[in-house]
C-alpha cells in the first residue's frame, strides 16, 4: 500500500525546502522533472527502530522500510479556486494525493517576504483552506445538480450520491470542510469516491526558524488565534524548523544530534512529520524477517490476516490458510524465528485475526 502526501501552502513558507530536506532521508527517490505546474515526487522511509532491530537479529542482507510518497505542490494563492496562479492545475494535483500536509510559517523575517506582507499563521490557514472549500463547492454543486436530475430514474446508487451531496453542499457553503459532515458508512464511501479536497485528512507543518521571532515563542495574539484554531479543529500538527532540517540534510546521521543541540532544536522534526503522515491515514506496519531481507509492510489499521497478506502477494489473501505470528519484541527476546517456534511463542492465526502494529508474520497458502 502506498501513501502519498501533498505538501501545500502559500508561497515562501518553506514547502520546497521541506521537500528537499525530506528527500535526503536516505531512500532513493524518483524525482520527476519539476516545472511551474508539475509537482516533484519523493519517496521517504518511515522511521522505525523495530525494523532495524529485527534486521540485525536476522542478519538480513536487505532492510526495506515502509515508505511515504511526498508531493511538492506549487504555492497556492488566494483565488486559486477561480484559476488564479494556475490554480486549477495545482488543485488537481492535491486531488490526486491521499492526505495533505499544509506548511504554515511561524516566523518573522524581513529577508523572506511574506505574500501577505506579514506573518499571521491563522489567517494563512484560512486562505488555503477556504480555497480548498471553494474548489469542492464548485464540483459538489455540479454533481448534486446532475445526481438530482438522474435520480428520477430510481437508481439506488445515484439516489445515495444525491443524498450524500445534499448533506455536504450546505456545509461547504458555510465555508467548512466536507470531512466535518456526519455521514453514514455508505455515505462516507460515496463521499470518498468524489475525491473532494476537504475530505482528505490534513496535518499542519508549523515552520519555526532558529534565531528568528517565532509566533509560538512570542505568545501574542497571533499565537492565541492559531492555538484556538488547532484546538477547535482537533488538528494534527507538528513543529519543524525547516531551515535547520535543510542544513542537517548533508550532515552524517551520527553527528546530527550534536548539531541539533548547538542549534537549539531538540527533536528530529522530519521524523516526527513522516511518522505523523503515516499515522494520518490510520496505517500500521507488520514485519517479515529473514536472512534475505527484513521488511515493513503497510496496511490499514483493522486489517485481517488475509488482507495483510495481500500486501505481499495476492495469493496470500485468495488462498490464505493460516499465519504464524509473534509480536516484534517477543521475537527479539527469543532471538530467532526457530527459537520462538521451539519455545511455543509463535501463534497460529486464521482468517478473522486482526493484525496488530508490530506483528511479525509468516503466511501459509494453498
Amino acid at each position: 500500500m502506498s501513501l502519498s502526501v501533498g505538501i501545500v501552502g502559500l508561497p515562501n513558507v518553506g514547502k520546497s525546502t521541506l521537500f528537499n530536506a525530506l528527500t535526503q532521508k536516505g531512500v532513493p527517490a524518483e524525482n520527476y522533472p519539476f516545472n511551474t505546474i508539475d509537482p516533484n515526487v519523493g519517496v521517504v522511509a518511515v522511521p522505525d527502530n523495530r525494523l532495524k532491530r529485527l534486521s540485525e537479529m536476522s542478519q538480513s542482507q536487505k532492510t526495506l522500510p515502509a515508505v511515504v510518497e511526498f508531493v511538492d505542490i506549487a504555492g497556492l494563492v488566494k483565488g486559486a479556486s477561480e484559476g488564479e496562479g494556475l490554480g486549477n492545475q495545482f488543485l488537481q494535483h492535491i486531488r490526486e494525493v491521499d492526505a495533505i500536509a499544509e506548511v504554515v510559517r511561524l516566523f518573522d523575517d524581513e529577508d523572506i517576504q511574506h505574500v501577505h506582507g506579514e506573518t499571521d499563521p491563522a489567517r494563512d490557514i484560512d486562505v488555503i483552506n477556504l480555497e480548498l472549500v471553494l474548489a469542492d463547492l464548485q464540483s459538489a454543486e455540479k454533481r448534486l445538480e446532475r445526481a438530482t436530475r438522474d435520480s428520477k430514474g430510481g437508481d439506488k446508487d445515484i439516489i445515495l450520491e444525491r443524498d450524500t451531496l445534499a448533506k455536504i453542499v450546505p456545509v461547504l457553503r458555510e465555508g467548512k470542510a466536507a470531512r466535518t459532515v456526519e455521514l453514514s458508512e455508505k455515505e462516507f464511501a460515496v463521499a470518498k469516491s468524489l475525491h473532494l479536497l476537504t475530505m482528505k485528512p490534513i496535518m499542519y507543518i508549523l515552520n519555526r526558524k532558529s534565531g528568528a521571532i517565532n509566533v509560538d515563542a512570542e505568545k501574542g495574539e497571533r499565537w492565541h488565534h492559531l492555538e484556538r484554531f488547532l484546538r477547535e479543529e482537533k488538528a494534527q500538527y507538528v513543529f519543524v524548523d525547516i531551515g535547520v532540517e535543510r542544513d542537517l540534510s548533508d550532515v552524517h546521521e551520527d553527528e546530527r544530534p550534536d548539531f541539533r543541540r548547538e542549534l537549539g532544536v531538540s527533536e528530529d522534526g522530519l521524523n516526527s512529520l513522516i511518522r505523523g503522515a503515516y499515522e494520518l491515514l490510520d496505517l500500521i506496519s507488520f514485519f517479515t524477517t529473514g536472512e534475505k531481507e527484513s521488511r515493513a509492510w503497510t496496511i490499514k489499521r483493522g486489517s485481517t490476516a488475509p488482507q495483510a497478506g495481500a500486501a505481499i502477494h495476492s495469493d496470500f489473501m485468495t488462498k490464505f490458510i493460516r499465519a504464524e505470528t509473534i509480536a516484534w519484541d517477543k521475537l527479539l527476546e527469543c532471538g530467532s524465528w526457530s527459537a520462538a517456534r521451539g519455545k511455543g511463542m509463535l501463534r497460529t492465526e486464521g482468517k478473522e485475526y486482526v493484525v496488530q502494529d508490530g506483528d511479525v508474520m509468516e503466511f501459509l497458502h494453498s
